[in-house]
């Protein structure tokens, strides 16, 4: 079964003055679209994939047939990125994390205000393209910046939350001005989703 391209659960212009409309529309349906169609383009020769969503095919990389296992992980993790970046954003979000996620925040970082500056260093130091993730390490959080569309279920870890920073994710807005658009994209964040992501990988350490 090929996957399809998620649909936004809302507007394009919901996460404005943060996001702006056109950015979203071209980010959600040019560069998003590229990637699911790539990726069921890669996986078509081998109808036995074709019932495994895109974030199982990238942890279990290595299994694959080789001849696809690069249009896998930079395509699957295209697609696997942006279904949870549409997520983890919602019009009139923002604040200060709530739940068990801030409790671990306050307990690993120090602070919310300190998490979010290192969040946001290593998005600013990130060279080129890619994105910064948030995952469980197994005993704390750990900030992972990764290049391209890697996701960290290529090493065996649950995503929490990340930030697009491919200049396709802000650059019609925001121009070079990376630490800009990534201090913003805190205005946006769906905390609820988060905390939810969070259980799931505290669940998907333990197995």
């Amino acid at each position: 079964m090929a996957i399809e391209l998620p649909k936004l659960p809302y507007s394009y212009s919901a996460l404005e003055p943060f996001i702006d409309r056109e950015t979203m529309k071209l980010h959600h349906n040019k560069h998003n679209q590229a990637y699911v169609d790539k990726f069921n383009e890669a996986i078509q020769p081998y109808p036995m994939l074709a019932a495994k969503n895109a974030e199982t095919l990238l942890f279990n990389l290595a299994k694959i047939p080789p001849d696809i296992q690069e249009a896998i992980q930079n395509n699957g993790g295209g697609a696997a990125n942006h279904a949870m970046f549409w997520t983890i954003m919602k019009p009139k979000g923002g604040g200060e994390p709530t739940g068990v996620f801030a409790d671990q925040i306050n307990q690993d970082f120090g602070s919310f205000d300190d998490f979010k500056q290192e969040f946001n260093e290593a998005g600013k130091k990130l060279f080129g393209s890619g994105w910064v993730w948030v995952v469980w390490s197994g005993e704390k959080l750990a900030i992972l910046p990764m290049p391209n569309q890697d996701n960290p279920l290529l090493h065996g870890q649950y995503p929490i939350m990340g930030n697009d920073v491919w200049e396709h994710a802000y650059y019609k807005q925001y121009s070079n001005q990376r630490d800009k658009y990534l201090e913003n994209w805190w205005n946006v964040l769906n905390w609820n989703e988060i905390n939810k992501r969070f259980i799931r990988a505290l669940k998907f350490a333990a197995k």
